[in-house]
């Protein structure tokens, strides 16, 4: 009886130690996440509203975020072309 209490212990010991796996939202290219709740809880950040995100969180123990993690719009670099000075004559 001995011997298994003493693995149950290291084992618990060993598992406490290991490093802890965190959630993360996945998809920084979409504003919207559908965060279901549960056992294996998750994020699905693939929309782009939460009027989209709605049906698929309906009928489950679901919820529609925005996503904290959203990178944004990409937004294009502005271009580098120099504009010609006006030369007045007075």
């Amino acid at each position: 009886m001995r011997i298994p209490a003493v693995t149950i212990i290291a084992l618990g010991t060993l598992l406490a130690m290991a490093p802890a796996s965190a959630q993360t939202y996945g998809n920084t290219d979409y504003p919207v996440c559908l965060q279901v709740f549960g056992r294996f809880s998750r994020y699905d950040c693939n929309y782009t509203s939460i009027e989209q995100c709605r049906p698929s969180a309906a009928g489950l123990s679901a919820q529609c975020i925005t996503n904290p993690y959203y990178a944004g719009a990409r937004v294009a670099p502005r271009s580098r072309h120099h504009r010609r000075r006006q030369r007045h004559a007075y």
